[in-house]
C-alpha cells in the first residue's frame, strides 16, 4: 500500500485547518524523551486494606500503554484483562498513571522492567474505569522552532508568536478555549492507520482490515518494517513474512500466526487486544469528528457559538458532554443556549457517529450529513454483526476543550548527541524545524479525552510528523 506524504495523511483525518490565521512556531516535539512528560491527576481515591484488587502508581519511561499491559500481565502471569487503566498514553514521553491489578501487591513489587518505576499504593475493591482521572497535567518542550521558510526562529520570535496565538484564540473562543480535535495519536501516529481500519471493519471487511493493518507502510517507520509491511502488501506469504518481521511487531505477529493455522481473517483480526479493536472504530468515527470540525471552521461557522439546529449538550465536570442531555437549538431557545455556552454550562457538539446517534438540524445538518455521505456511512453502517461487541450507538462531542494553568517559557537548547536520530540527522525536505531555533517549554492540564498534540499544533503548525 503506497506512502502517504504528511499532507495527505493530515487531510485524511480531518487535521487540515487552524482556527486563528499566523505562521506558528514550527519546531519538534518529543526531541528528547524527557520532553514529554503527563501525569495522570485523580481525587480521592477508594482504598481498602481487605480490598481484592491492588492499587499501583507506574511511571514509564518510552513504554506505550497496551505494549506496557502486556508486558506487566506477561510477568505477573495473568491476563491483561486483569489490569484497568484510565487513560492510552505516548511511548516516547514520560508518563505517571494510576493502574488496578488483580495480583497481590508482593508479586506486583518483585516486577522488575527497565525504564519502568512501580509503586504499590494500597488495595481496593474498585476497579478502574477508562477517563476516570479528573486532568491530564502536561510539560512540553518544543525545540528547534522555525519560520515557514525552515531559517531559525530566535527565543524572542517564538515565545512571541506562541502569546500571540494563544491571545488570538481568547478574544474568538474565550478564554483558555481551543479547537477539540482528535489528536493523530487516535490514528495511529505516524501510520494513520486505525481509521483506514475501523472503516473497513464497519464494511465488515475483515480480510482487507487485516491487510490494512499488516500492509499500510509509513515513510516514518524503520527500513524493516517498510519492508516487512511492503511483502505483505505485495505478496501476502505468511510464511515468508513471518521470516521478515521485526520482532517488536508482537500484534502483527500474532495476526501472522492466527492467519498460519486457519486462514480465518476474523479470527485474525481478534488476536488484537480488545481495546484496540474498539480504537479502529472510535477513529473512524474520530475521523468523522475532524471532518465536521474542519468544514465548519472553513465555511466560518463559529464553534463556540450555538447555530439553530446545532446539537448542545451539559458540560460534566471533566468538561466532557453529558449525553442524556442533547437538545437541538430552536429559534425560540437560541438566545438562552447561546448565554449558556458563554457562561461554560453547555457547549456545541460535533458528531461520533453511530447507529443511534443524532445529527443536527439544518445547514449545520446539510453539513454534517454530507462529510458522512462522503465517507458512505449510514446508521446501519455501526452495527458490526460479526464482532457485536464493536457495535457503536454513537454520540457527540463537544467542538471545543480547555485547557488551564497555562504558563510558556524559554528554556535552553540543549539536545545531546544520541538523543533523538531525527535530530542528528538534521532537517529533511518538507520538515519545519532548524537546530539553532529556540526551545519554548509549555506547561497546561486537559481534561481527559483532549490532546496535548492539538493545542501545542495550534501553536507550532509543524508537519503531522512533528508530533
Amino acid at each position: 500500500m503506497a506512502q502517504a506524504t504528511t499532507s495527505e495523511m493530515e487531510n485524511r483525518v480531518g487535521l487540515s485547518t487552524f482556527v486563528v490565521k499566523n505562521e506558528g512556531i514550527g519546531g519538534m516535539i518529543k526531541v528528547k524523551i524527557s520532553d514529554f512528560r503527563v501525569e495522570e491527576e485523580f481525587g480521592k481515591f477508594s482504598l481498602d486494606p481487605k480490598g481484592r484488587f491492588s492499587v499501583i502508581e507506574v511511571t514509564l519511561k518510552n513504554w506505550e500503554t497496551n505494549r506496557f499491559i502486556n508486558r506487566l500481565a506477561k510477568e505477573l502471569r495473568i491476563s491483561r484483562n486483569r489490569i484497568w487503566f484510565s487513560g492510552t498514553k505516548d511511548k516516547r514521553a514520560v508518563t505517571r498513571q494510576i493502574m488496578i491489578v488483580d495480583a497481590p501487591l508482593k508479586k506486583i513489587e518483585n516486577v522488575k522492567l527497565n525504564d519502568v518505576k512501580i509503586s504499590c499504593i494500597g488495595k481496593s475493591h474498585q476497579k478502574l474505569k477508562f477517563g476516570e482521572h479528573i486532568s491530564n497535567k502536561f510539560t512540553v518542550i518544543v525545540r528547534g522552532c522555525a519560520k515557514k521558510d525552515g531559517s531559525p526562529m530566535t527565543d524572542e520570535e517564538a515565545l512571541q508568536n506562541a502569546k500571540s496565538i494563544f491571545s488570538e484564540m481568547e478574544e474568538k473562543l474565550g478564554k483558555g478555549v481551543f479547537p477539540n480535535w482528535i489528536g493523530p495519536q487516535r490514528f495511529g501516529g505516524l501510520r494513520a492507520v486505525t481509521a483506514e481500519v475501523g472503516e473497513c471493519v464497519i464494511q465488515n471487511d475483515f480480510e482487507k482490515a487485516v491487510n490494512t493493518y499488516l500492509g499500510l507502510e509509513s515513510k516514518f517507520e524503520s527500513v524493516e518494517v517498510q519492508e516487512f509491511r511492503k511483502t505483505w502488501s505485495d505478496t501476502n506469504d505468511i510464511e515468508k513474512c513471518l521470516d521478515l518481521i521485526p520482532q517488536r511487531l508482537n500484534f502483527e505477529k500474532n495476526i501472522l500466526l492466527q492467519l498460519n493455522k486457519d486462514l480465518n481473517y476474523i479470527s485474525a483480526f481478534k488476536t488484537l487486544p480488545n481495546n484496540l479493536q474498539l480504537m479502529f472504530i472510535h477513529a473512524a468515527q474520530s475521523k468523522i469528528f475532524n471532518k465536521v470540525l474542519a468544514s465548519r471552521i472553513e465555511a466560518k461557522i463559529p464553534i463556540n457559538v450555538p447555530q439553530i439546529g446545532d446539537i448542545v449538550g451539559h458540560l460534566k465536570e471533566k468538561r466532557n458532554i453529558d449525553s442524556n442531555s442533547l437538545v437541538i437549538v430552536e429559534k425560540d431557545t437560541l438566545t438562552r443556549i447561546k448565554r449558556n455556552c458563554r457562561l461554560g454550562r453547555l457547549a456545541v457538539t460535533g458528531p461520533l457517529p453511530g447507529f443511534s446517534n443524532i445529527i443536527a438540524k439544518g445547514k449545520i445538518g446539510k453539513l454534517e450529513d454530507k462529510i458522512l455521505r462522503q465517507n458512505d456511512f449510514d446508521k446501519d453502517s455501526w452495527n458490526i454483526e460479526k464482532i457485536p461487541r464493536l457495535s457503536s450507538s454513537g454520540t457527540r462531542r463537544p467542538l471545543t476543550s480547555n485547557f488551564y494553568d497555562l504558563s510558556v517559557e524559554i528554556c535552553p537548547n540543549e539536545v545531546e548527541k544520541n538523543q533523538s536520530k531525527i535530530w542528528d540527522e538534521g532537517p529533511k525536505e518538507g520538515d519545519r524545524w532548524n537546530p539553532n531555533g529556540a526551545s519554548i517549554k509549555f506547561k497546561f492540564k486537559l481534561p481527559p479525552g483532549s490532546y496535548a498534540s492539538i493545542l501545542l499544533r495550534e501553536i507550532m503548525r509543524s508537519p503531522i510528523n512533528h508530533y
